[in-house]
């Protein structure tokens, strides 16, 4: 949890969820990281105590939230366990989609903590360039359309209950993209392999493929070949500020870890703890303050979108962009700060030294938003030559 006085997210989640963090989430984590295990029963109890649906409409039974409340649900768990902060976050961002364009069925189990939903966007062969998808949807019979793609990297794979599908439209000569919801026991669906990652290890983060995936046209989430401005719409946002909430949460804990190790730690021969050193205290002081700008660019970002202002799409694509590398930064200062005590897992500065660098690779890429940024700042449409 974010704990700068200036902090956008303080205070937003509530004391029961924060208990489950707390009692559930948090004992798991390390075990999680060791075996690389999906997080069920972390995941299972946040969706018993309402945090699933936090973004679902109290008329479905959910909790009616904004964006907000939801990246400090994500924060208060980044910073204890990355794998189940990802498993959220992704599961916030298909929740978008599938309040506005999704049947009433799967919004009420949604809503009352019975289904796990995920992003499937990026393809094996467009990578990070989400916005480019090459899987198909072709019509088979009046009623029936058939998915082929190769996903390439889809959080929660094999554990999420469905699937926001991206591929190219079906018959729409227009737009370059259609979304759909697609259940994860289809016939033709298949996850191919475990996850066995560098950070971010219990994400289940797997290609899935579809094969020959018959969904009905029902299945759709909005008009054919919109699927790119719905996701820019309602998916895109979440996601960013999420990603950004995701690494500022990181990044409090590892300055709070490495703030605990400079305090605690001493020279016996001095005398003093490290704490009392110049150096570092000047480059401890370097990091918080980094973090603390990224911070405040994502409580803009978030009044930006709360205000409709013009520049919300250049805040939300910055924000994200800013606190990734303000993790990684902070992850490798906390590495240097604490010496050789942070190469030792009992620490906990090792962790999250490699989920820190999750954010930055993630699409859209840390890379591709400052040419996003560009684009937006010299008024230039952001994905033209993009493809």
């Amino acid at each position: 949890m974010l704990q700068t006085a200036e902090a956008p997210l303080t205070g937003l989640v509530p004391a029961h969820w924060d208990a489950v963090v707390r009692d559930v989430v948090e004992p798991l984590a390390e075990e999680v990281d060791r075996t690389g295990s999906f997080p069920r029963t972390s995941v299972r109890a946040l969706a018993e105590a309402g945090a699933l649906g936090l973004l679902s409409s109290p008329v479905h039974g959910g909790a009616g939230g904004d964006l907000r409340q939801a990246a400090a649900v994500v924060s208060r768990l980044a910073g204890v366990c990355g794998s189940t902060a990802m498993v959220v976050l992704m599961h916030y961002a298909a929740v978008t989609v599938i309040e506005a364009h999704g049947d009433e069925e799967v919004r009420h189990a949604i809503a009352t903590g019975r289904h796990l939903s995920t992003l499937a966007f990026s393809e094996h062969g467009s990578r990070s360039h989400f916005w480019a998808p090459l899987g198909t949807a072709v019509p088979d019979g009046a009623e029936t359309v058939r998915l082929d793609a190769r996903k390439s990297w889809v959080t929660s794979a094999g554990e999420a209950d469905s699937y926001v599908w991206s591929s190219r439209p079906v018959e729409a000569t227009t737009g370059d993209m259609s979304l759909w919801l697609l259940p994860a026991g289809s016939p033709g669906l298949d996850v191919r392999g475990d996850y066995d990652g560098f950070g971010l290890r219990g994400n289940a983060s797997s290609p899935v493929t579809a094969d020959g995936v018959r969904v009905p046209r029902r299945a759709a989430l909005g008009p054919d070949g919109e699927g790119l401005a719905i996701a820019l719409r309602l998916a895109l946002p979440c996601f960013l500020t999420l990603s950004a909430a995701f690494s500022l949460g990181v990044t409090d804990t590892l300055l709070e870890l490495t703030a605990r190790h400079l305090r605690e730690t001493r020279l016996d021969h001095l005398g003093e703890s490290l704490a009392r050193q110049p150096v570092a205290r000047r480059e401890y002081a370097a990091l918080r303050l980094r973090a603390d700008a990224a911070c405040a660019l994502l409580n803009d970002a978030f009044t930006s979108l709360e205000a409709e202002r013009t520049d919300a799409t250049l805040r939300v694509l910055q924000v994200k962009a800013l606190a990734a590398e303000t993790a990684a930064s902070t992850a490798d200062g906390a590495m240097r700060l604490c010496g050789g005590s942070a190469f030792r897992r009992e620490l906990g500065v090792e962790r999250r030294f490699r989920d820190a660098l999750a954010a930055r690779v993630m699409a859209p890429t840390t890379e591709a938003l400052y040419d996003f940024c560009g684009r937006a700042g010299l008024g230039l449409p952001l994905f033209e030559d993009a493809k």
